[in-house]
């Protein structure tokens, strides 16, 4: 398992480097060298922001904590990431080919006050088309809030390719650009 911790506005020391890695290694049983996990640590007013990504088979998990206490606020992480993954057990079971390490994972683990059960299978209910047009990320931007949407999909004028703008829950935007 790799871990990189970054800190963003502050120094990551070896020490609470090596606490962060003890408290992830719960992991290393099931992922061994397979995952890869990406912690970054930023100060948010009196808060401290971790974020944990793990990385397994071009499959992206993401958790994210805040507190007064970087340890506390890694451990809510953790937390969180590993609910994540629980909560996904019976879709992960049923396609155990797609996912071994998650499913051996959660096979092996008895705690069972993280038991979740899917009652209705998730599925598309509604299908829509539409034409791309190219246009800039601003008049996307203006099209999307016109709509009343929280995200709109364009073709981008200066780079000829699909493009999505959405709206942050800070206010602001975020384009989403893909590589192809």
């Amino acid at each position: 398992m790799k871990i990189t911790t970054q800190g963003k506005g502050i120094k990551i020391g070896e020490r609470l480097e090596g606490k962060i890695t003890a408290k992830m290694s719960k992991f290393d049983k099931y992922f061994g060298e397979e995952g890869s996990f990406n912690v970054r640590i930023r100060p948010e007013g009196s808060l401290m922001v971790v974020e944990i990504t793990l990385k397994l088979d071009n499959k992206i998990y993401r958790a994210e904590a805040r507190d007064e206490e970087i340890l506390t606020a890694v451990d809510k992480t953790v937390d969180k990431l590993e609910s994540q993954i629980r909560k996904q057990k019976t879709k992960l079971l049923k396609k155990k080919k797609d996912y071994p390490q998650i499913a051996s994972y959660l096979e092996e683990d008895n705690s069972a006050d993280f038991d979740y059960e899917i009652e209705n299978e998730t599925k598309i209910t509604r299908k829509k088309t539409f034409t791309l047009r190219p246009m800039t990320s601003e008049d996307a931007i203006l099209q999307m809030e016109m709509l009343g949407h929280n995200f709109f999909v364009y073709l981008d004028s200066d780079t000829d390719s699909v493009c999505v703008i959405y709206r942050r829950k800070d206010g602001n935007y975020g384009l989403l650009e893909p590589e192809y």
